[in-house]
């Protein structure tokens, strides 16, 4: 069986920070998966995602979470960014908060781009989420980023790029 899975780039931080932004994202694959193990500090809030920049309301979310005791959904239009779930265990090592995002047709300029986006800590949260980047420009950068407070030292951030079949 072929590898279709390449890493593009991984970081893993040596001190606590806001974001990761991976920039100069080849065009050679069909579709990026991101992958982000990491704990935040003890006053973050919400990860998000931003392409190419791109902070106007341009994106779309719709979300399906569950607590083990709740579960619910939510849907937003005319986002400033892509919403990939709330940080529900603060500053836990024991139980960080682990990311996977697809990212389709990313280097396709006739279409807008779906992101897929799943998290889950062991600790208290699973979330699922579909947005949308109304833009059908090819995504050259990533950022992923905190609402508030800072992912801490440690934290792992990984960009893959899948081949063609």
């Amino acid at each position: 069986m072929p590898q279709t899975y390449t890493p593009i780039a991984t970081t893993t931080l040596g001190t606590a920070a806001n974001e990761v932004i991976f920039s100069s994202i080849p065009s050679t694959y069909t579709d990026l998966v991101f992958v982000a193990v990491a704990t935040p500090s003890t006053s973050a809030y919400m990860g998000y995602g931003q392409f190419n920049g791109d902070n106007g309301n341009n994106y779309s979310e719709t979300l399906l979470y569950g607590t083990g005791s709740v579960a619910g959904t939510n849907r937003e239009s005319n986002r400033p960014n892509c919403y990939f779930g709330n940080w529900t265990t603060a500053n836990s090592t024991t139980s960080p908060t682990t990311y996977i995002i697809n990212i389709m047709n990313y280097s396709n300029t006739t279409t807008n781009k779906t992101i897929l986006g799943r998290s889950a800590d062991a600790g208290t949260e699973t979330n699922a989420t579909v947005n949308l980047w109304r833009n059908t420009a090819a995504i050259t950068s990533f950022r992923f980023a905190l609402n508030t407070g800072n992912f801490i030292a440690g934290s792992t951030f990984t960009l893959y790029g899948i081949k063609a079949a």
